[in-house]
């Protein structure tokens, strides 16, 4: 069995780390270059890097902040934030992310999934999909829908066909993000996630809740996530990255040791 993945999230504001709870009150917390570092250090299998306003302000990302973070760490680093072609996708690349991030401007344009696929390959294109609960309607069967630019617009699309699309169209993995549950701590949004995985041919990334090593636990083996993401946890120094991967390992859960 692959081993289960551990990934930082680092949503990044005016070049500063914050974090949110639903995707709003965000309060600006550290430097994410130093964030970065010391994550990877401390075991981390990957590092995301959101610019969190760059699609709503219509600006691109901060390049120099994707530079001084891929000086420092040595694991896949992916970019996402205001990315809107492929000489964006380049300029990611070629600050020394290993993966472009695609969100907000792939629901827009969803011909950039397919574009970024060809030009650099599936491995590097990941799909954010950030996911509110609803009501049941007849376009959003599933009851879950996308939203964009940070949780400001909805779209009327429904999440588990977006991610069907989002996998034909070439993408390599998902990272689903329950809005409801960001930033509460309380565990991850586990019927979206399981619905995701068993609708996609490509990995998916759990994201949005994590609030204690058990929450990891239950997205890999109830969610049947491939890879778990964190944030508060971690950034307020509730768990260390390593007690959350000797949790899961203590389990029978196959990860990548720190130790």
């Amino acid at each position: 069995m692959l081993s289960k993945r551990v990934i930082v999230c680092l949503d990044v504001r005016r070049g500063i780390l914050t974090k949110g709870i639903k995707f709003a009150g965000n309060q600006d917390i550290g430097d994410p270059v130093e964030s970065a570092r010391r994550y990877y250090e401390a075991g981390a299998d990957e590092i995301v890097f959101y610019d969190i306003t760059a699609s709503a302000e219509a600006r691109g990302i901060f390049l120099d902040v994707v530079k001084r973070v891929a000086e420092v760490i040595f694991i896949p680093f992916s970019v996402g934030g205001g990315l809107q072609s492929l000489n964006d996708m380049y300029a990611v690349l070629n600050a020394g992310a290993e993966k472009i991030s695609l969100n907000s401007a792939a629901v827009k344009n969803p011909g950039l999934i397919r574009q970024g696929a060809l030009e650099f390959g599936s491995q590097a294109m990941v799909v954010g999909l950030d996911v509110l609960q609803v009501p049941v309607t007849n376009s959003i069967p599933s009851g879950y829908e996308i939203v964009i630019h940070g949780g400001r617009l909805h779209t009327g699309r429904d999440a588990i066909a977006w991610a069907k699309e989002v996998a034909d169209l070439g993408a390599g993995e998902l990272c689903v993000n329950s809005i409801d549950a960001d930033g509460t701590k309380n565990g991850y949004e586990l019927t979206l996630t399981r619905r995701i995985v068993e609708a996609v041919p490509i990995p998916v990334i759990a994201s949005g809740g994590a609030g204690a090593p058990e929450h990891l636990y239950t997205a890999v083996t109830e969610g049947l996530a491939q890879a778990a993401l964190i944030a508060s946890i971690v950034h307020y120094g509730e768990y260390t990255i390593a007690e959350c991967k000797e949790y899961l390992a203590a389990r029978g859960v196959p990860v990548r040791s720190t130790w």
